[in-house]
């Protein structure tokens, strides 16, 4: 990992942590029975990493990929509207197109049925290909739905990355691979040459160190293709390197130099 990316994301970490010590306010700040069990330092350190991790699912890992995949060369936007044309920042109130072919959402809701049903495995060069061969006929408005991360490598290739909590339930999975299927068909609409992927990514794999294999995932996504990324597979596509292993000592250091302010913070809750 280059020196200037390590410190930009050491700044990140520190940054956040210590805004979050600055305000950090329990939301019940009177558990009696809580507080008896296991203490009102033991509680109050469980509600801020309760903080913690919600900040890390809302803007941590985005802006660390955003940061590794910058330092890699390539173009990054985080929170991205799904267009046709030109992209543009989620919170854009601008009018901007959103369609697709008539016939390609056909072929996403039977698609999907052979998935969930059993009766095919995805496979992302069958499904790009298809979507291919239908732009076609009648056209339909879909709905806005943003990526949380969208990066363009120097070859022209597109792709559009969901970064999702470690374990989503079946009816998560279900919804996110559809919108990675939606995802492809809006850019191809509007250029059926575009090289484009939907992506899932999986910040890290919660079953560590047996392999990440949540019973929901069979089937429904291209393994085989990276159409899901987990943990070193993410951090490592992101970065256009192998970089797992520095951004956990990253972490590390800054959960060295962090761990006297957070001590002495809670530390005030004890008694």
């Amino acid at each position: 990992m280059k020196t200037e990316v390590r410190d930009e994301i050491k700044t990140l970490l520190i940054e956040t942590v210590r805004a979050k010590l600055e305000n950090y306010n329990p939301e019940t700040e009177y558990m009696p029975f809580h507080h008896r069990l296991i203490g009102r330092d033991k509680y109050a350190i469980f509600s801020f990493i309760q903080s913690i991790n919600t900040t890390f699912g809302m803007s941590i890992w985005e802006q660390t990929a955003e940061i590794l995949a910058k330092g890699a060369g390539f173009t990054v936007k985080r929170q991205v509207d799904v267009l046709n044309g030109e992209l543009r920042p989620c919170r854009s109130r601008k009018k901007a197109e959103r369609w697709i072919f008539a016939e390609m959402m056909r072929f996403i809701d039977g698609y999907m049925e052979e998935l969930l049903s059993g009766l095919r495995d995805a496979d992302k060069e069958y499904e790009l290909r298809t979507l291919r061969s239908l732009r076609k006929g009648k056209t339909l408005n879909v709905a806005k739905d943003c990526a949380d991360l969208y990066i363009l490598t120097p070859d022209g290739s597109e792709y559009f990355i969901d970064i999702t909590s470690v374990k989503p339930n079946k009816k998560e999975f279900k919804a996110m691979k559809r919108k990675l299927l939606i995802w492809q068909a809006i850019r191809i609409s509007g250029n059926p040459d575009i090289h484009v992927e939907g992506r899932l990514a999986v910040p890290y794999n919660p079953y560590h160190p047996q392999p990440y294999e949540r019973w929901t995932l069979k089937g429904l996504y291209d393994l085989a293709h990276g159409e899901v990324m987990v943990g070193e597979e993410f951090w490592n596509f992101v970065a256009g390197a192998e970089v797992y292993g520095d951004l956990l000592d990253v972490f590390s250091e800054v959960g060295e130099i962090l761990r006297p302010e957070i001590d002495k913070f809670f530390a005030r809750f004890r008694g």
